[in-house]
């Protein structure tokens, strides 16, 4: 279980372009930080690099754990990373996808997130069939049937209407209140108090 992420010095650049460099930042149980910025400010970039699919230009990314520090291989299995992109396989009916996607993160009966994000409609159809935000819900679906400690959300919120931001604003607060740690890169602001740190203030 995850209970604290540090970035210490980090530095991270896309080709040969500087994003940021130098960046500190905390994040403990509880806590929620929204990463603001301009488009191409390294705000995705920066949850890729927690997330271990790219590697700094300097810095480091660490975490901790109950007992201490935690290696950062087996601590990354512990976050779960939403993007841009909703990975979801077309094809699938949103029940059968959402079983795999259990399955496949180690989670259990996908039922409580069908409820939480209120599929239970849309569970025979395929997915290629759903809206914009029906897909997005799905995608967020993940976090509640298999739980982990560290969310990092890129834009979670776009495609969303009040209904849903609500609801998921909700659910992120649920996550704070059991120790849980919110990593969100957004736009819009969150629905939840949290901490902004703006990249590419100083470009």
């Amino acid at each position: 279980m995850i209970t604290a992420l540090s970035l210490h010095g980090l530095a991270l650049s896309r080709g040969e372009r500087p994003l940021f460099r130098d960046l500190d930042l905390q994040v403990a149980a509880g806590e929620a930080v929204a990463l603001t910025g301009a488009n191409g400010a390294g705000k995705t970039s920066l949850l890729r690099a927690v997330a271990g699919l790219l590697r700094p230009d300097a810095g480091t990314v660490t975490f901790a754990g109950p007992a201490g520090p935690l290696d950062p291989d087996a601590a990354r299995a512990g976050l779960h990373l939403v993007g841009h992109l909703d990975g979801l396989k077309g094809a699938r009916t949103v029940a059968e996808e959402l079983a795999f996607q259990s399955r496949w993160l180690g989670g259990g009966d996908p039922a409580g997130a069908i409820a939480a994000l209120g599929l239970h409609r849309l569970t025979g159809l395929e997915v290629r069939r759903l809206s914009a935000g029906q897909r997005r819900r799905v995608a967020l679906a993940r976090l509640i049937a298999a739980p982990r400690s560290l969310w990092l959300l890129d834009e979670p919120l776009t495609p969303l209407d009040a209904r849903w931001r609500a609801a998921f604003g909700a659910l992120m607060q649920a996550h704070l209140a059991g120790g849980g740690l919110i990593l969100a890169a957004v736009h819009d602001p969150l629905p939840i108090p949290a901490r902004e740190i703006v990249l590419g203030a100083d470009r």
